[in-house]
């Protein structure tokens, strides 16, 4: 009788794989994938995607190994210098390597597709459309600004999307024969010609400056641009790309919001005659997956996207751009808890390039490592062109009458403005019609069942919302406690604000932008098209609306209700309401008319609102700063924060009671909690913290490093939901 023996492997493979634990796993194998290749190979029941890690130097005995079942790479899917960003980043925000491999890759390359190109289509003119005068197509503006582009190089499908062309416009187009759509196979094609489709614009003196300064930099330098709010940032940035565009690399630029994309992707096309691609979360897993390939093979110039974009891989990269570097968004929240800012630094400083962090309200840990000359400092202190600073005006509203938030003086300065033909911008940031349905009899309140929350009020769908877990039910007849009908909308939000608007002004039309009117593709474009467009004269929205857009008509903004911030338990509030109101307040007055802020508040004589308005949020900023060295706040200490999550309080509060018991005593570092996070209950769920404070970097990660590896063996954390963030920036 004949034994057959279990096969034997040359080599054992270290895997990380996509799964919350902290250690990578071995796999036998014939071949030796490069590291950075991915793998597909069993994992229990199951198959996955991971990333190999080189042969491992001590195969664990203990455990019987499985096979590899499939190497997918020949080589590396990342670069060195990604590479050991990625591993940088594992490290850093302590979290597990096969994750923040995997975060990094697009969704159908996370899912074993090859990285190659597949067939995509794209419009292109015809002998006729190349033909035609654009003369011919003045009455149809849209049509003729379509085919202007493609009687220059032809567009894919994607790109005539986000470049805000209309369908009917296309479909014109089509049926006369001036265009065609194509299947076109993309080839690898990294020799793209700099070229410039307009001359740029006379900068004034410390535009010039800035980028002389920048272009000079021959090493990984990082840039701070603080240029107040219209003092043309983005034509530095764009002269500045000029340079590195002119010497064949690659330009990285990262926006905070999906929004802003195709406003900058429009900004770039008209410049440059260079290939341009976008990455963010609305395209289809193809189109990311050829647009990272265009950037990883070269044949992109210039690489838009949202946070996630700092990982793309790039041929030759010579210049990373960060625009609003202040903006929350670009935290990754959940999952992979990265921020893009900081991640973006270090890659500058892997690849040897030059990084551009420009806002006009720089986070203080940004303002910080200026003023310790890590960053260079520079600033636009100066608006472009004939543009004139804003004036600054505080309605106290105090024991004032206020019609959805509205004061009468501000209703008479808008009244002004609106009847000379300019637009009014009103800031809310509330959506929906009101923050709570209360009973007029008995005082009852609409509650969200899941959520320590009030239901918000949706009139015009007749529904209640929680905006924190999602929860909808529609609007009831009859008070729940009393059975009275008296039931009355509590606060104001900008659906209320919309309809008081049409009322007290009905002959000039009202654009709401929250999120509630912008869920249909493409609506958010089309909304700021028409608002950039003076088709309405008077503007309602939530912060959507502060980021970096640019309205030449707005003459008066005004920010109706932000004393919440005032008093928030969080020590960040009030640097983000001067980020907020700097922003907001940047939108008036772009052009070469005067621009209006208007501040309604309950309390007017508060520092933070005095100090703002009277010496501006640099001026703040030095002062918020002393305040957190005084108590040894970010950046004057380091924080890590555990979330617990449970279905009971106790096990939330227990679990991370065994997790705070794991921290050994040592100077420099305080362990503070567990405590209940500000929304305790949310989504059905009761939630906790613990917060680690160290006063430097180098501790944190010593202490983290020494307790992750020994919360698998805490029974306490398998009854929860758990997750650790470094530099948290969120405390809700």
């Amino acid at each position: 009788m004949t034994v057959s023996s279990a096969p034997t492997y040359r080599y054992v493979i270290q895997v990380a794989l996509p799964v919350p634990l902290y250690r990578n796993f071995e796999y036998d194998s014939n071949e030796l994938p490069a590291v950075g290749a991915r793998v597909r190979v069993p994992f229990g029941q199951r198959q996955l995607i991971g990333i190999c890690l080189g042969e491992s130097p001590q195969p664990d005995s203990r455990f019987a190994r499985k096979p590899i079942h499939e190497v997918l790479d020949q080589q590396s899917v990342w670069p060195p210098a990604l590479w050991r960003l990625l591993y940088w980043a594992a490290d850093y925000y302590q979290h597990p390597l096969g994750d923040v491999l995997h975060h990094a890759l697009p969704v159908l390359a996370r899912q074993g597709e090859a990285l190659s190109y597949q067939a995509t289509e794209r419009y292109e003119v015809t002998d006729a459309g190349a033909a035609l005068a654009l003369t011919e197509l003045a009455r149809a503006p849209q049509q003729q600004r379509l085919l202007a582009a493609l009687q220059q190089r032809p567009l894919l499908a994607r790109d005539v999307r986000a470049g805000e062309y209309s369908v009917s416009a296309v479909n014109a187009l089509q049926q006369k024969q001036l265009i065609c759509k194509q299947r076109h196979i993309p080839q690898q094609q990294s020799d793209w010609a700099f070229g410039l489709d307009a001359e740029p614009l006379q900068l004034n003196p410390e535009q010039a400056l800035a980028v002389a300064a920048i272009a000079a930099s021959r090493k990984a330098q990082a840039y701070l641009l603080e240029g107040v709010t219209g003092s043309g940032k983005t034509e530095v940035y764009l002269q500045v790309m000029a340079e590195v565009l002119r010497a064949g690399k690659q330009v990285l630029v990262l926006v905070p919001e999906i929004g802003l994309t195709p406003q900058t992707l429009r900004r770039f096309q008209q410049r440059f005659s260079v290939p341009v691609v976008m990455l963010h979360s609305a395209l289809t897993d193809r189109e990311r997956l050829d647009a990272w390939l265009d950037a990883q093979q070269g044949s992109a110039a210039i690489i838009i996207g949202t946070r996630s974009a700092v990982f793309t891989p790039c041929q030759q990269l010579g210049l990373i751009i960060i625009d609003e570097e202040h903006d929350g968004s670009l935290k990754q929240q959940d999952g992979f808890r990265y921020h893009a800012r900081d991640v973006a630094v270090l890659r500058a400083h892997e690849e040897k390039v030059p990084i551009i962090l420009g806002s006009a309200t720089p986070s203080l840990e940004t303002i910080n490592n200026a003023q310790q000359k890590r960053y260079a400092h520079l600033r636009l202190t100066q608006r472009a062109g004939h543009a004139k600073p804003a004036k600054h005006v505080i309605i106290d509203v105090k024991g004032l009458p206020l019609k959805a938030g509205l004061s009468a003086p501000l209703i008479s300065m808008m009244r002004e403005q609106l009847q000379a033909g300019q637009q009014v911008l009103l800031f809310l940031n509330r959506r929906g019609f009101a923050p709570a349905l209360m009973c007029h009899e008995c005082g009852w309140l609409a509650h969200c069942a899941r959520c320590d929350a009030y239901f918000t009020v949706h009139q015009q769908a007749q529904e209640l919302q929680c905006h924190h877990c999602g929860s909808q039910q529609r609007m009831p007849r009859q008070c729940h406690d009393c059975g009275s009908t008296q039931l009355v909308g509590r606060g104001t939000g900008t659906e209320q604000l919309e309809q008081v608007l049409e009322e007290v002004f009905p002959e000039f039309p009202v654009l709401r932008i929250d999120r509630d009117t912008t869920r249909r593709k493409g609506s958010l474009q089309q909304h700021l098209s028409d608002a950039r467009a003076n088709k309405y004269q008077l503007l309602v929205g939530t912060q959507m609306l502060a980021k970096g857009h640019h309205f030449p008509e707005v003459t008066l903004v005004a920010l109706l209700d932000v004393d919440g911030a005032l008093y928030s338990a969080d020590f960040r509030a009030a640097e983000r309401l001067g980020q907020l109101y700097t922003q907001v307040a940047g939108r008036a007055g772009r052009a070469s008319k005067q621009g209006t802020v208007v501040l309604q508040t309950h309390h007017p004589e508060h520092e933070l609102v005095q100090d703002l308005v009277n010496n501006g949020y640099g001026h703040f900023a030095v002062t918020a700063l002393h305040e957190r060295r005084l108590t040894q706040l970010p950046p004057f200490s380091q924080l890590a924060l555990f979330r617990t999550e449970a279905l009971q309080a106790q096990a939330a509060s227990d679990a991370l009671q065994a997790i705070a018991q794991l921290f050994p005593s040592v100077d420099g570092a305080m362990v503070l909690g567990p405590m209940p996070a500000v929304m305790e209950r949310r989504a059905g769920k009761y939630r906790y913290q613990l917060l680690l404070q160290c006063r430097d970097r180098a501790l944190r990660t010593q202490l983290l490093r020494h307790i992750l590896p020994r919360l698998e063996g805490l029974a306490e954390l398998r009854r929860v939901r758990w997750s650790l963030d470094v530099d948290p920036q969120d405390f809700s």
